[in-house]
């Protein structure tokens, strides 16, 4: 399973990128200005060059089919390893599957996003989509079973052999990055504030400090013996 970053702040993707961990990144703008992003392209290329080869996500913003292309080409021509996000459907309900259809034609990778259903995973995959991002977190607002959605989709793109990759984003807790991945997700992407919990324990911290104890004792305790030691030897002589 891969692990991207939901962020903009670019210290954060450093730090898991040097922790060996991150293998992408997704955003979009109200992340870039919550994270002190107020540039669009100039935030995207940043977070790109830091992690070449590595995938960056960011998003359209536009309900007209013919405004997703344009801005998708746009997009995809700042950086090589930047992804496109294009929503499952507009807000009117009108599906974006021809505009996921035509880019990924054109070679421009799509992150087709906002998905609440198997249905609209599997049309997506359908349509060619590099990735169909379910929105974990929603679904379970919603009463949903999340990991069965996402075991459902997993299986499906197994049968048929798609290469489309399930993304399981609006993560809430870190149990849902441990049943997105039981369940079968391809990529999890999270928050650093999530990640950070999900490596944290706090038993392993008190574990680690017990040791620390222990150990500190035990070489004192051999300082001690080793000076008695020198000591015998000493008047042995």
């Amino acid at each position: 399973m891969e692990i991207f970053l939901d962020t903009a702040n670019l210290d954060e993707i450093e730090r898991w990128l040097d922790c060996g961990v991150l293998d992408g990144v997704t955003t979009n703008p109200s992340i870039m200005l919550k994270d002190g992003g107020y540039d669009l392209q100039r935030r995207a290329l940043e977070i790109a060059r830091l992690v070449e080869p590595r995938p960056v996500s960011v998003e359209v913003t536009a309900n007209e089919p013919d405004e997703m292309v344009r801005q998708a080409r746009i997009y995809a021509g700042w950086a090589a390893n930047i992804v496109v996000k294009i929503p499952v459907i507009n807000e009117f309900g009108r599906p974006c599957l021809g505009v996921v259809r035509q880019l990924e034609r054109e070679g421009i990778r799509i992150n087709m996003t906002a998905c609440l259903s198997y249905g609209q995973a599997l049309l997506g995959a359908k349509a060619g989509a590099t990735y169909v991002s379910i929105f974990g977190g929603r679904v379970s607002d919603e009463g949903g079973d999340a990991p069965g959605l996402i075991h459902g989709v997993r299986e499906w793109l197994d049968l048929w052999g798609s290469p489309s990759k399930i993304i399981v984003g609006s993560m809430r807790s870190t149990i849902d990055v441990q049943s997105s991945a039981q369940a079968g997700a391809h990529v999890i992407t999270v928050p650093p504030s999530i990640l950070d919990r999900f490596i944290d324990h706090k038993y392993s911290r008190d574990t680690v400090r017990t040791f620390n104890e222990d150990a500190a004792e035990a070489l004192n305790k051999m300082r001690e013996l080793e000076a008695v030691a020198v000591r015998v030897r000493g008047s042995g002589s």
